[in-house]
């Protein structure tokens, strides 16, 4: 709990005093855009939204309301039942991404997510991942015109990123590129 405590301050007013004595592994993921500024607050606002409720996760249904409603908009549908009451079919979905090119793999997995995959990634119940996170909010600027960055503490090289790339791409940004 003290990992989230310490997040919400950084997402708040960035990294303090108290922070330089831990000596995290951290990743900065540097990104294009045409206001950083506005792409680093954005994705401050949705993050804090976030990790505000990990102590009571609301239900999903709640999320719309909780996050911004750009974010909501720029996330993936969600995927519908059959109407059937059966559910997703992965081995279906497992043959058509086998199916695929590497280039067509590549655009899948680079677009826009649903909103309850990318939450899965912050769930603390047993339904989603939040108590296994692979990283947390560090820093953030930008260090030249069209350009920023975001810089996360980690678990270790790699780590799950997908989340956070996600973040960063509905904030606004784009080309992002990983480095230490």
């Amino acid at each position: 709990m003290e990992i989230i405590k310490g997040e919400l301050r950084r997402l708040r007013s960035g990294p303090g005093s108290d922070d330089s004595r831990l000596r995290p592994f951290l990743v900065r993921v540097r990104f294009t855009a045409e206001n950083p500024a506005r792409v680093i607050a954005d994705a401050r606002a949705v993050l804090t939204s976030v990790v505000e409720r990990t102590d009571d996760w609301p239900a999903f249904e709640r999320w719309p309301q909780l996050l911004p409603a750009w974010f909501v908009q720029r996330c993936a549908p969600e995927r519908a039942e059959s109407g059937t009451g059966e559910s997703f079919d992965s081995e279906a979905w497992l043959r058509k991404w086998r199916a695929m090119s590497p280039e067509q793999k590549a655009d899948f997995s680079q677009g826009p997510w649903t909103l309850s995959g990318w939450l899965y990634y912050f769930d603390p119940t047993e339904e989603g991942m939040g108590d296994d996170r692979s990283w947390w909010w560090w820093d953030a600027g930008a260090d030249e015109p069209g350009s920023g960055w975001v810089e996360v503490a980690t678990t270790g090289w790699p780590f799950g990123s997908g989340s956070l790339s996600w973040l960063i791409k509905a904030s606004g940004g784009r080309d992002l590129a990983y480095g230490e």
